[in-house]
């Protein structure tokens, strides 16, 4: 009888590892996480503080950067995109997405990819909301 509980649990691991895309789906998916509530956290502050907020992302050096001293950094493997307004860019090779007092944002979008799986941060300019969605990734 316990034989076949073990069976059961092992098999149940196995399958749940299968649909979700075993650790590298969970590593690509809490990345895109972060990076959503990191760029959260910035338009927080901008709204709490009344002055504008820049979250930095740096695709090569796969680094990111929030307000108050906030820096993180995104695995090696995983492949980064950032489309966004030029205006906020900081320096050659970094994206920048900056929140104003009202909420609202340059907007833009970050994507985190692994194969053929990819996970979109999205940024809509007009009112700062961020959205997280499963996407397939850019081919380059």
């Amino acid at each position: 009888m316990l034989l076949v509980v073990a069976l059961i649990a092992a098999a149940s691991v196995l399958a749940a590892a299968a649909f979700t895309g075993g650790m590298d789906g969970t590593r690509l998916r809490g990345s895109a996480k972060e990076i959503a509530a990191q760029l959260r956290y910035t338009r927080t502050q901008a709204l709490t503080t009344g002055a504008p907020q820049t979250f930095v992302i740096d695709p090569q050096a796969h680094t990111w950067q929030a307000p108050n001293g906030r820096t993180g950094d995104i695995p090696a493997d995983l492949g980064i995109a950032f489309t966004g307004a030029r205006q906020a860019q900081p320096s050659a090779g970094e994206g920048a997405i900056m929140f104003f007092a009202d909420g609202a944002s340059t907007g833009g979008r970050v994507q985190i990819s692994l194969k053929r799986a990819a996970w979109n941060v999205d940024v809509a300019w007009l009112t700062g909301q961020v959205k997280l969605r499963r996407a397939e990734a850019v081919s380059r």
